[in-house]
């Protein structure tokens, strides 16, 4: 009897110590520790894609991997982050979209936005040139992420898609103005405007950022100041269709 103790114990020992070895090295193996490990990873997630570049970097002191690959018409970027290998970016380009002749309202932009994010909230659609063709940029939130989605304003269709993990403004030991001095600084710019929404990005092309939507009569406006100095980085005004 004391025997069978005995054993049961050791066998109940030896898979208690299996399952607390096994949990660290589930752990080490989802890390990326050099390029090649990158490639795999990014091959995996755009299957039959060439990856053309791959980068190490630091976003925020932690130590991530960018990969460039092409699929088709298609330019990728991903971006893993090296301690767990976590996808923290994902996104493609496409600028051999035909021509075409008919242009889309910013309410069929929205439209088509949403269709494609579903249940994101749309922060604020900015309008510009790239390539001499007119563009309109929809910068959307879900969840933790970040979705920017571009649109060719001749004939409706997505040039660029990307999502990221975004930033919490909290987490930061910058010291930024504050959604109310941006809200202040925003209703400055255009008196008598209403505030939709104020919204902290702290990674918009590189910078922190808050984004301002207002309403005054029939305009929409749409402000980027500036976290740290408060200055106005992007001015929008744009007809409410």
């Amino acid at each position: 009897m004391r025997r069978k103790m005995i054993l049961c114990l050791t066998a109940g020992f030896l898979i208690f110590s299996a399952s607390v070895l096994t949990a660290p090295r589930q752990a080490d193996a989802a890390k990326i520790g050099n390029i090649n490990q990158a490639k795999a990873k990014a091959r995996q997630q755009v299957k039959n894609a060439t990856v053309t570049e791959v980068d190490s970097d630091f976003e925020n002191g932690k130590l991530v991997y960018e990969v460039q690959l092409y699929k088709g018409k298609k330019e990728y970027d991903l971006v893993y982050q090296a301690s767990n290998g976590k996808l923290i970016e994902y996104g493609w380009e496409d600028h051999t979209v035909k021509v075409a002749k008919h242009l889309i309202t910013k309410s069929t932009c929205k439209k088509c936005a949403k269709q494609k994010v579903k249940n994101a909230s749309i922060d604020r659609i900015t309008q510009h040139y790239e390539d001499g063709f007119g563009v309109y940029k929809v910068v959307m939130r879900k969840g933790a992420k970040k979705y920017t989605l571009e649109y060719r304003k001749t004939g409706g269709a997505l040039i660029e898609y990307k999502w990221e993990i975004a930033a919490s403004e909290t987490s930061s030991k910058n010291k930024y103005i504050g959604h109310a001095k941006a809200k202040s600084i925003a209703q400055k710019k255009v008196p008598g405007a209403s505030v939709v929404k104020v919204e902290f990005d702290a990674d918009d092309d590189g910078i922190a950022v808050y984004e301002v939507e207002m309403i005054k009569g029939n305009y929409e406006y749409d402000l980027t100041i500036h976290a740290k100095s408060g200055k106005i980085l992007e001015y929008d005004r744009d007809f409410n269709d």
